[in-house]
């Protein structure tokens, strides 16, 4: 696209009606613009919660735990836990009907920086961060069969991995038509796989299959650190509890649909994970599931054979669904961040095409590819949920403030203050148990980066120094040709 179109579009005459045609489109597909009612509510948090995590968390959780009952006990208090705290979210989000999660609840609490800090590191860690541990995910189910008896190498795992975000990324900034199409086929498949794993559970149960549950807390190794990091795996398994608090204003009669979709949704994911977890030690020890590369492929080959094949592939479908939604929804906050200028201007824009937030989902991709060079799953997801739990329990504590500084505020649903304080102390116990008992460096680094967000603040936004304009100007006018993307214009919400 041409200088010239790009000032044509932007016109306040010529393209002004354009302009506000392209926002109001973008601002729709990015937030899901649609009225969801009760029972789409419902769908929508079981099939963004259950992803990659159930099929990848049982390992790190027992491995933490020891044993067969304190890891159905840990599965069972992170449910409680997400319903707990998504009913907190709940209430800020019918008091601040404003799009962007946590993002407008720490600005009205605290003020512009702790939320410039949630932006900063959602962008570039825990958001990126999500992507990879769920790519990586798919990539170790989908090479397991080609590989039997032994791992895969970690370069086929990585390999397949970047090529599942750079074909998730690519759909997603070309077609918003075809990545929720394709979401909805993928969500349905996804629930055919726990359906047949709980199942088939349920059956061996019957036919008395019950001897790895017998003396079932034997062996167990139960510390403040091994279960902060128990906690950290299977709270990484119910990420996505908040997601409705990003299209609270489409919610059909918000101050009941809201908590009903929450009190209902997360109970019924909890049951679905406990039961998964349950039918996974109908067939395996402890030992045995910890020995196994992929759980879910291991419990196939034993039940299923000669049908085990369906496994992989469903659970291949559900993490690449789970990719998906991840990379769909990621623009959203990248918009409202940019919209209060805390973020890089052309982050925000939208391709002209298609409609789509190109830029904020090609840089995504981009920073989720870095973490998939070094890393490994289990690292990511402790310093995944370090970083974000902090932000989660700072959220809730904003909550607890505004209770007192904003009295003024309108609140339909107003929950028992023993709620939000009972996740607050949760996320500081999550937070310190495993630095205190275990410490390691990378929690350190994850802190200063959080931190090294003052700096960038400071800096270029706060006093708002010349150069870097000088500099992201041109940068920002190229890429604008290069993607054929423009700024939204402001959208009254």
């Amino acid at each position: 696209m041409g200088e010239d179109n790009l000032r044509r579009r932007k016109a306040e005459d010529n393209g002004k009606e354009d302009g506000q045609s392209i926002q109001k489109l973008v601002y729709q597909n990015v937030s899901f613009y649609v009225k969801v009612g009760l029972i789409s509510g419902i769908c929508m948090i079981v099939g963004t919660i259950i992803g990659s995590g159930i099929f990848v968390s049982p390992k790190s959780v027992l491995a933490n735990v020891g044993a067969v009952g304190p890891c159905l006990t840990i599965w069972a208090a992170c449910g409680i836990l997400a319903t707990l705290g998504a009913l907190c979210f709940a209430e800020l989000g019918t008091m601040i009907t404003k799009s962007g999660g946590e993002y407008p609840y720490l600005m009205e609490a605290f003020g512009p920086i702790p939320a410039f800090l949630f932006s900063w590191t959602s962008l570039l860690v825990t958001k990126p961060s999500s992507f990879a541990i769920i790519c990586l995910s798919f990539a170790e189910y989908a090479s397991a069969p080609f590989y039997p008896g032994c791992d895969p190498p970690q370069v086929v795992i990585k390999c397949l991995a970047a090529a599942a975000i750079v074909v998730i990324t690519i759909v997603n900034s070309l077609s918003v038509k075809l990545a929720s199409y394709l979401q909805n086929f993928l969500t349905a498949a996804k629930m055919i796989i726990v359906a047949v794993i709980i199942v088939s559970g349920i059956v061996l149960l019957a036919q008395g299959k019950t001897e790895n549950f017998q003396d079932s807390f034997k062996d167990s190794k139960i510390s403040i650190s091994s279960i902060g990091l128990a906690f950290y795996n299977g709270l990484w398994a119910y990420d996505g509890w908040n997601q409705l608090n990003y299209i609270t204003e489409e919610l059909k009669n918000p101050y009941r649909n809201l908590p009903l979709s929450i009190i209902i949704g997360i109970p019924l994911v909890t049951v679905c994970y406990v039961l998964i977890n349950i039918s996974y030690f109908t067939v395996m020890t402890s030992t045995e599931l910890l020995q196994s590369q992929a759980v879910a492929v291991t419990f196939g080959d034993r039940v299923l054979y000669p049908a085990s094949w369906i496994v992989p592939l469903f659970v291949v479908f559900s993490t690449i669904g789970s990719a998906n939604g991840t990379c769909f929804t990621a623009g959203r906050l990248v918009y409202v961040a940019g919209r209060e200028g805390h973020m890089l201007e052309v982050l925000s824009y939208v391709s002209v095409k298609h409609l789509t937030p190109a830029p904020a989902t090609i840089f995504y991709g981009a920073i989720a590819i870095i973490y998939i060079i070094p890393g490994d799953i289990d690292s990511l997801i402790n310093y995944f949920s370090f970083a974000v739990w902090t932000f989660y329990g700072l959220t809730v504590l904003a909550l607890i403030v505004m209770r007192f500084t904003r009295k003024e505020l309108r609140r339909p649903i107003r929950i028992p203050i023993i709620i939000p304080v009972i996740v607050t102390l949760v996320s500081i116990l999550l937070i310190l148990a495993p630095i205190i008992s275990e410490p390691e460096l990378a929690y350190l680094y994850c802190v200063l980066f959080i931190l090294s967000g003052l700096v960038v603040y400071v800096l270029f936004v706060h006093l708002k120094f010349n150069w870097p304009q000088k500099i992201s100007k041109p940068i920002t006018m190229h890429l604008q040709m290069l993607l054929e993307v423009v700024p939204p214009e402001e959208v009254t919400e």
